[in-house]
């Protein structure tokens, strides 16, 4: 298997070392357990076994510390917690909780170290269980990466068998009967007679205890709610336009704002004329904000469009207005000054690449967030700036509060937050700009409650879109074989851009420049991933899959020309070289479920891309026929493996709609600038997949991977891939730039 060089993996270690002030903190601050955050403020007969579950006498509260942005994890969570706490998910009151330390990510280990998903050596377990310890004792609440389930799955259900627990030994306590002779069910102790005590009517006895933290996790054979089809708490709320998101919010006595900042982002504001926004009705004040201006007025509509009506003055954009001056950029940085690291080495490409060799160029053009939901905040600052409260759904809980107090002077601490279910995000959500002016906002308001909303051309022009990214591919196929294939991947660091908006730094390789194709598992004879890191354009963001969303395509794509090239089938070239067992069957499985090898008749293609991304192999095999009025997408046959499914009628519409994601914007989607500004700006220039275009999208999952791990993201790198391939076999047409729509028609 392919080696990472010893440069990389020791400007990890490296860099790991600076960003914790060492690494060896000490097994006590890895082992300490963290303060619960519910046992600050609890009432008389109120018990908190721990973070997640509070008692009282008439409510049972589950914490569901991971944002809800859509993929629908306030409800696994709540699964988690209620399959050891013998509740049904109608009998309790869910909370996304206040921020804390104590809802640290786990999770995010598996991301932070260079080293395969699949790689279970002492090195790679090692260092997870390092940057594990970073998590824990740096506090890391977060919510991305598709790490909510890895991250919930044990300590959620060791959460509710703890409180299940400590309620029995209330229960024993207050009737005498051995705590071994009692059940839980329905959210009541079972006594041996049959009698019942409602857990609620426990809090009391509850609150006196030590909790019970010695208990064993149930056998899934025993499970009642994971594993089955469920009905998500959000669905009827949600299908009858009666949940509150974020942008529903209301507090008493708010003002409403709308805001403008510079289109170019990052540019200064060198002045504006708001006279004839004053004299709009509605508006009570102008304010300046952070390079731009805001209007505060009697409802959001009027806000918006007295803000629209300033005349503004822009500075410039501090990166190139053009786009072939970004594409330029990406061009001249496959250079041996740019090399970021060099991921993969197997065998000896140099002296491979000789004869006939294939080459070839990829594109991945910016592309939005673009959520339903344009971002919105509620801020009020206290009339001392002491403290200030939030009202908005972020994934970064502590950096919100962080970024909160760092305007108004206060704690970070002091800063309240009450998070809210989010109208989507795919990755807009880690961001701050409505967080930061609503504060700004507010705290020229103190004592007055801000709401803030963007309009959705504001939302758009002032996103972090996806990085743009380019791949140069090189490669030599022998006796029907893939024999060599270098391939190099420049883009601007994804991570350095984001990361320095929150005020970090992280020292070292960015993974995400080449995710989703050093990670190939393949064994290739000569193979070579190397990641250019270019110079710094547009400010950009993590978007639904990061990296591998584009470098998936690359990898794919590419891989599919030398197997044509080879005059091998698709299928069985990728089931030759795969090195995994697990990726191996997904494999096998895609092939069957499609009936690979059958005749599809004439104007017809088939395609096939696997692509592993947060730990996920995902297989696609998609089917196409080429109408006269261009191509149409049949079907989509998806086999993933996330070790064990807990949701499975929302883990098949979270595959669903991650595939409809992929094609959506490999088909229809880019941003491009012009004089420093974003020329998309609503979803009639930025399109999604349209209904007509959606093609039936089959799944299954196959459950043999050795960990559990979460599929909101994973499902998007392999669409483009697999639909280009699948164009290709269809037309003879092979498509290396996204969105495909520049180079053919779609019905």
């Amino acid at each position: 298997m392919g080696r990472i060089r010893t440069i990389a993996r020791r400007s990890f270690l490296i860099g790991s070392t600076a960003v914790l002030g060492g690494v060896a903190f000490g097994a006590y601050l890895v082992a300490k357990p963290t303060d619960n955050p519910l046992a600050a403020d609890l009432g008389a007969g109120e018990a908190a076994f721990n973070p997640w579950v509070k008692i009282t006498s008439d409510d049972i509260m589950l914490i569901v510390p991971h944002a809800d942005k859509g993929q629908g994890v306030a409800s696994t969570q709540a699964m988690l917690i209620a399959e050891e706490l013998d509740v049904e998910l109608d009998q309790v009151t869910l909370s996304f909780g206040a921020p804390s330390a104590a809802y640290y990510n786990t999770a995010f280990a598996d991301e932070g170290v260079p080293f395969m998903s699949f790689d279970e050596s002492v090195l790679a377990e090692t260092m997870r269980q390092v940057v594990g310890g970073v998590t824990k004792v740096l506090g890391m609440q977060g919510t991305g990466g598709s790490t909510t389930v890895p991250d919930s799955f044990d300590k959620l259900r060791q959460a509710g068998a703890v409180a299940r627990e400590t309620l029995k030994l209330a229960a024993s306590k207050r009737t005498g009967i051995a705590v071994g002779d009692l059940k839980t069910g329905n959210a009541r102790v079972i006594l041996p007679d049959g009698a019942t005590i409602a857990y609620t009517d426990l809090a009391v006895d509850a609150a006196e205890l030590t909790p019970v933290t010695d208990v064993p996790l149930r056998d899934p054979g025993e499970w009642r709610l994971l594993g089955k089809p469920i009905e998500r708490v959000d669905i009827v709320a949600k299908s009858t336009g009666t949940l509150t998101y974020g942008i529903d919010v209301t507090v008493p006595g708010m003002v409403h704002a709308s805001v403008r900042t510079n289109p170019r982002k990052g540019g200064p504001i060198n002045g504006y004329d708001a006279s004839a926004a004053k004299e709009m009705r509605g508006v009570a004040q102008v304010v300046d904000v952070t390079n731009g201006v805001a209007v505060v007025a009697d409802n959001t509509w009027r806000a918006i469009q007295a803000v629209n009506a300033i005349e503004v003055d822009w500075g410039d954009a501090p990166y190139p207005h053009e786009m072939d001056a970004h594409w330029d950029t990406l061009a001249s940085s496959f250079t041996p000054e740019r090399v970021d690291s060099e991921w993969r080495h197997d065998g000896d490409v140099d002296a491979g690449l000789t004869g006939d060799v294939i080459s070839a160029e990829y594109r991945a053009p910016y592309v939005a967030h673009a959520p339903l939901e344009p971002i919105s905040a509620i801020v009020r600052v206290a009339e001392d700036g002491a403290s200030a409260e939030v009202w908005s759904g972020h994934q970064l809980q502590q950096f919100l509060q962080q970024r909160v107090a760092g305007i108004v002077g206060c704690e970070p601490s002091a800063v309240a937050l009450n998070n809210q279910y989010i109208g989507g995000s795919f990755g807009h959500r880690l961001e701050f700009e409505n967080i930061t002016t609503a504060t700004e906002v507010a705290n020229q308001m103190r004592g007055t409650s801000v709401k803030l909303t963007f309009s959705r051309e504001e939302d758009m022009a002032q996103d972090f879109p996806r990085q743009i990214a380019m791949a140069r591919s090189a490669g030599v196929v022998s006796g029907g074989k893939v024999d060599t294939w270098d391939l190099g991947i420049a883009m601007p660091s994804v991570i350095s851009s984001q990361m320095s908006r929150t005020g970090l730094f992280v020292p070292g390789p960015d993974a995400q420049i080449a995710a989703g194709a050093w990670n190939m598992p393949y064994d290739i004879p000569n193979l070579r991933v190397t990641a250019y890191r270019a110079p710094e354009l547009a400010p950009i963001s993590s978007w639904r899959s990061v990296g591998a969303s584009s470098q998936g395509f690359f990898a794919e794509g590419f891989l599919d020309e030398l197997i044509h090239a080879a005059g091998a089938d698709p299928l069985e070239e990728r089931l030759r070289l795969v090195n995994l067992d697990v990726h191996r069957k997904a494999l096998e499985a895609a092939g069957d479920m499609s009936n690979w090898g059958s005749d599809l008749g004439p104007n017809r293609g088939r395609g096939i891309a696997m692509v592993e991304s947060f730990g996920v192999p995902v297989v696609e095999v998609i089917e196409v026929t080429n109408t006269d009025s261009g191509i149409k997408i049949d079907k989509v046959f998806v086999v993933t493996d996330v070790g064990r499914v807990l949701d499975p009628v929302n883990f098949e519409n979270l595959v669903q709609g991650g595939v409809i994601w992929g094609l959506g914007h490999a088909i229809n989607a880019e941003i491009t600038y012009s004089d420093g500004m974003a020329e998309q700006t609503n979803y009639h220039a930025h399109e999604g997949m349209r209904l007509y275009q959606a093609p039936e999208i089959i799944v299954r999952d196959m459950g043999n991977a050795p960990k559990i791990r979460g599929i909101g993201e994973p499902p998007v790198p392999p669409a483009a891939p697999a639909l280009a391939n699948a164009i290709f076999a269809a037309t003879g047409t092979r498509l290396r730039e996204m969105p495909f729509n520049k180079f053919i028609d779609f019905v």
